[in-house]
């Protein structure tokens, strides 16, 4: 078994040489940057769940007041329970109807943040092979 020494290979790898670290930072930071666009589009979404949840929530407890008055008779406590409930029935679509909204709004934020991150990379992509392609040309010339 042999000992392969590495220490040339990563001292070129760091020093440069063999990896074009302005290129990796700015690969790096255009990451970042659509990290950080991703990770709004989340919040956002989850807030705006947040805001649906609580205002359906505060619609219901209201809604539940109509139990908080003495019924004497057994059909007024039906006939309250009938109108809760169908006054709730009522209402889940609009509330289920505002969430897919959100969601779909969060789909289409996503949608176009991946596209315009593609392009971006691509970009980037074409510059550094330009780059590499030229310097190649160059060391070339010069052998």
């Amino acid at each position: 078994m042999t000992n392969t020494d590495y220490t040339a290979f990563f001292q070129d790898l760091m020093s440069g040489k063999a990896f074009d670290m302005p290129a990796a930072n700015d690969v790096f930071g255009t990451m970042t940057a659509y990290q950080a666009k991703m990770n709004r589009i989340a919040l956002e979404t989850a807030e705006k769940n947040a805001e649906l949840s609580y205002g359906w929530m505060k619609e219901t407890l209201t809604k539940m007041e109509a139990f908080t008055d003495s019924k004497q008779d057994p059909s007024e406590l039906a006939k309250t329970s009938a109108d809760v409930l169908s006054s709730a029935m009522r209402s889940a679509p609009e509330h289920v109807a505002k969430f897919a909204e959100v969601a779909k709004q969060a789909q289409t934020d996503t949608v176009e943040l991946v596209m315009e991150a593609g392009k971006d990379l691509q970009g980037e992509a074409v510059a550094a092979a330009k780059k590499a392609s030229a310097k190649a040309t160059k060391a070339a010339k010069a052998a």
